[in-house]
């Protein structure tokens, strides 16, 4: 993006109150200078990586070199009843217990 497509706007507050409007906001009208202040900061942070020669840089997903840090599926045998249960904060014998969500008092009275 060249540095004459970047628009050279000053946020007034008016345009805050557009922008606040469009975005479905409520904005406290004691609020509308301090937000064209701000939006305005941003703006000049904006044009200024718009001046940046990125010309030799090539485009990326994230700035850090990414890889799968996932192991490989492998088959292996499956842990053993009690190892998998040890943790658990209620058992009922075989199985985990845990609170009844659906078919509770209010759903079987029919």
């Amino acid at each position: 993006m060249s540095e004459q497509s970047l628009p050279s706007r000053t946020v007034t507050p008016d345009l805050v109150r557009h922008v606040a409007r469009l975005s479905r906001l409520a904005l406290d009208e004691s609020h509308v200078a301090r937000y064209a202040g701000q939006l305005q900061s941003i703006l000049g942070y904006v044009t200024k990586i718009g001046e940046v020669d990125v010309s030799d840089v090539e485009p990326m997903a994230h700035a850090a070199p990414l890889h799968n840090v996932l192991r490989d599926d492998a088959v292996s045998p499956p842990l053993p009843r009690e190892k998998v249960l040890q943790n658990a904060p209620e058992i009922d014998g075989p199985f985990f217990k845990v609170p009844k969500i659906i078919g509770g008092d209010e759903d079987s009275a029919g």
